[in-house]
């Protein structure tokens, strides 16, 4: 695993960000579009990938989760790190949708080559037909996702909302116990786990936690 947990405002990320064909207003301190979202950093600051879910799209494939921005300039191999960020989704999100992972590459703004997208290609993703604006659709089905990995980082975030869950609950309890005829509490509750259900989902349980990408 070579993907660090980042967020949408690292300034780390944000000159990689600008040198996307996709980014709209460089040098603007966040990069990504509105929605849940998952952003991976390498540990170089020499690739950057993010995970979108948003519950109301304008394509076709409603509920999949989304990668809208990739940008590689790391010498590792594009195709694994799609797989690596792939597999940090899962680990931090869950269940992935039914119809799994898509993509949109504007071919008109890549290098010109043979087969667009050929990176995703060769990390599992199948052609699956255009956008209203022309873009080339791809999509890695479930079937072809890979198995979840935890992405640098996952630990200390996961400690932090368990701690804050704790938090909570201590002052929730505390207003219960303060409240008139409010019921004896037990004496050691237990903890509540971090939140890392994934994204709601027409076919998934609701939980917490996407425009074109290319090289």
């Amino acid at each position: 695993m070579r993907w660090h947990l980042s967020n949408r405002a690292d300034p780390r990320a944000l000159p990689l960000a600008d040198r996307h064909y996709s980014r709209q207003r460089p040098g603007t301190p966040q990069f990504v579009r509105n929605g849940s979202s998952l952003v991976l950093l390498t540990a170089e600051a020499s690739a950057l990938w993010v995970s979108v879910w948003q519950a109301y799209t304008r394509h076709r494939w409603p509920g999949v989760w989304e990668c809208s921005l990739f940008r590689n300039e790391s010498p590792h191999l594009s195709s694994e790190l799609i797989r690596e960020a792939m597999a940090a989704t899962l680990f931090m999100w869950g269940r992935p949708p039914a119809l799994g992972f898509l993509t949109t590459i504007d071919a008109s703004k890549v290098r010109p080559k043979r087969d667009p997208g050929r990176c995703f290609l060769r990390a599992g993703y199948l052609r699956a037909g255009h956008t209203g604006s022309g873009k080339l659709v791809l999509l890695c089905p479930v079937a072809s996702l890979p198995a979840p990995a935890q992405p640098f980082g996952a630990d200390t975030l996961l400690l932090e909302e368990a701690r804050r869950d704790r938090s909570h609950q201590q002052r929730s309890r505390n207003v219960s116990a303060t409240a008139p005829g409010a019921a004896p509490l037990p004496a050691n509750p237990a903890s509540t786990p971090p939140r890392t259900d994934p994204p709601p989902q027409s076919d998934a349980p609701a939980g917490q936690r996407s425009r074109s990408a290319a090289e």
